[in-house]
């Protein structure tokens, strides 16, 4: 069990924090437990609560004409939900679902407008993260709309492989398993295509996939 000040350190909007800065917000948290297909928020609800993940698996996504569009896929330690928090009356960009067995902490629109007036450093570091979102969904927009689906199947695997792998014997492990359809999703493509490229792909030894964990071969680009 990560305890919280480990946890809480790691959200990049409390970097820097002291230890008893950190466990002086814990009363603000809720921490529930979630099963898997759990609606955390939908598109379009008011943002009421951020979030940070202790254990699990959440999907961000939006629908785009009937077609589901994964936008990131979130595990121990990441946090979201804080943008819709920014600005009252502002609602959710996209759909927050729990994919696997989840342990959740949560923190009210409320609390964190009053601790980020109390703790003005918080706000230089939040407009930081919230640059570096921004930055991330404009490499999405480029990818699908001017990167053939190979390459966005590739790229989507490296940015999983930098921003969650682990370093196994030969190469980089995603260590959450993924379905070929969840792949599709965050490729704008249908399944049928991405189980096709991903044999290509093991076929070229650039990755291996075993009980749907995927590992990545650099080496082999």
């Amino acid at each position: 069990m990560v305890m919280f000040a480990n946890l809480i350190k790691n959200v990049p909007f409390f970097e820097g924090y002291e230890q008893d800065e950190i466990q002086s917000v814990k009363p603000l948290f809720k921490k529930r437990k979630y099963s898997r297909g759990t609606l955390l928020f939908m598109e379009g609800d008011a943002g009421e609560e951020c979030y940070v993940i202790e254990t699990g698996l959440v999907k961000i996504y939006r629908i785009d004409e009937s077609r589901e569009i994964t936008l990131a896929l979130l595990d121990d330690g990441d946090y979201f939900g804080e943008m819709a928090m920014m600005q009252k009356g502002l609602t959710r960009s996209a759909t927050a679902e729990v994919v696997e067995p989840s342990v959740i902490y949560s923190l009210n629109r409320r609390d964190f407008v009053h601790f980020m007036e109390t703790n003005p450093k918080m706000c230089l570091k939040l407009l930081e993260e919230t640059m570096e979102r921004l930055r991330k969904a404009n490499d999405q927009i480029y990818d699908l709309t001017f990167l053939d689906l190979k390459s966005r199947l590739v790229k989507a695997i490296i940015r999983l492989a930098d921003e969650k792998g682990i370093e196994v014997e030969g190469g980089t492990q995603i260590p959450f398993k993924l379905t070929h359809q969840q792949l599709a999703n965050m490729v704008g493509s249908i399944r049928e295509s991405v189980s096709k490229l991903l044999q290509e792909l093991q076929d070229e030894k650039i990755v291996t996939i075993k009980n749907k964990l995927i590992t990545l071969h650099r080496q082999n680009l």
